[in-house]
């Protein structure tokens, strides 16, 4: 490894010559997990963290425990987080790492951990972003224990090996840098939380007739969807005993697919041969297709041709029905058409049953122009994403320059 004038190779990595590593248990004057015995739990009162409360960055409070004033102080006896303090999750979803705000009056169960950094040699909030650093992650992935459940246990934390500058002063000035990274990120989401729920009622008011666009009247249509679709297209999946029917060109959805939709791509694609010797058919990009079986109610519309699987049908609209206002209106309404879904394990809808449902519909003209204003809401909250996923991946990079010393900002 090249290792460029003023730096030196370390247990963590490549850092200044300036810099210096230590364990964590000597950089702190207390580390402790929460409470071990099972907690006497109250409707309300002090709040009672666990792994799930411990999010990256941040304390959720969304779906916390609480405990009354005699558990509460019972056991702050053994872990007493207070401002500053840092806690960890250690089973579930492990190392996740977020800093006690003021003012949160709380206490653990065993789950979390709790470090209270020494106020002479180290900041809180700089120890929160190492540990979520690439080289943070990596020492709490390599000490987790090989059970049936991945745990971090208080030795593996005690042993962690923390980079740090030579003052203070310079921990704090790189965590108010990444802090300030955290804070647009934060209002990002905040910003594309508030356009979806903007979307979701407009949807709510265009699409039932609440709400008329400007220049549009008169009375909705009354119809059954099987009366409003030319064709309904069902899929299957070629043989997976020949490898000849898979990884061609020819993409193949499922529902897995419109859990993570890509208007380009999907999963998995099958070739010309599998196609073929399949009951699966090649729809045409701008089809609307739906599933019948498990997440039902959800609908996608693809901007390539595609194959799909047994579990979606293809619906093409004759002449009186967008495809693109039907997409939307599926998505309005997909919680009652998945209440009318039915199986024993697996939840479905029939395709007689999904011809009989009912909808209200305007003209072309006005589903038309439906379709362009929420169209325009979802470009908006498009573009916020993007510049979401830029933040984030600028904050990893400074995360990545200022945790290991090769940019300095003081």
């Amino acid at each position: 490894m090249d290792v460029r004038l003023g730096y030196g190779l370390t247990d963590v990595g490549v850092i200044p010559l300036d810099w210096a590593v230590f364990p964590l248990i000597a950089l702190s004057t207390k580390i402790t997990d929460g409470e071990h015995q099972t907690p006497t739990r109250s409707p309300s009162g002090y709040y009672l963290l666990s792994a799930r409360n411990v999010q990256d960055g941040h304390i959720d409070l969304l779906d916390v425990d609480h405990v009354c004033s005699d558990e509460y102080q019972r056991i702050r006896l053994r872990c007493d987080p207070q401002a500053g303090d840092v806690l960890i999750s250690c089973s579930g979803t492990v190392g996740r790492v977020a800093v006690v705000p003021e003012g949160l009056e709380c206490v653990m169960v065993r789950s979390a951990a709790m470090v209270k950094a020494d106020p002479v040699k180290l900041c809180g909030s700089y120890l929160q972003y190492f540990l979520q650093s690439s080289v943070g992650q990596r020492q709490i992935a390599a000490s987790l224990n090989q059970g049936a459940q991945a745990n971090l246990f208080l030795g593996h934390i005690q042993g962690l090996l923390i980079a740090l500058p030579p003052t203070k002063g310079e921990q704090e000035a790189i965590a108010e840098v990444l802090s300030d990274a955290d804070a647009l990120i934060e209002s990002l989401e905040h910003l594309i939380s508030k356009k979806c729920h903007l979307k979701q009622g407009a949807m709510q008011e265009l699409l039932t007739a609440k709400k008329r666009l400007p220049g549009f009247g008169g009375e909705w249509e009354t119809k059954h969807l099987g009366e409003l679709i030319l064709r309904f297209t069902g899929g299957g999946t070629p043989s997976r005993l020949n490898p000849d029917y898979w990884g061609g060109d020819i993409p193949w959805v499922t529902v897995k697919d419109l859990g993570t939709f890509d208007p380009h791509h999907s999963q998995e694609t099958i070739t010309e041969a599998g196609l073929g010797c399949s009951a699966s058919h090649l729809v045409p990009a701008g089809t609307l297709i739906t599933s019948t079986r498990m997440a039902v109610g959800r609908a996608v519309i693809y901007e390539v041709d595609v194959a799909i699987n047994q579990d979606l049908k293809a619906l093409v609209p004759l002449p009186e029905m967008s495809s693109q206002y039907l997409r939307l209106w599926f998505a309005l309404n997909a919680p009652s058409l998945e209440e009318l879904g039915s199986g024993s394990t697996v939840m479905g809808i029939s395709l007689a049953d999904l011809k009989e449902v009912v909808l209200n519909l305007p003209r072309i003209p006005e589903q038309e122009a439906i379709v362009a204003v929420l169209s325009d809401l979802d470009a908006d909250i498009a573009a916020l994403e993007t510049k979401l996923a830029k933040a984030r991946l600028i904050k990893q990079g400074m995360m990545q320059e200022l945790l290991t010393g090769r940019t300095r900002l003081v």
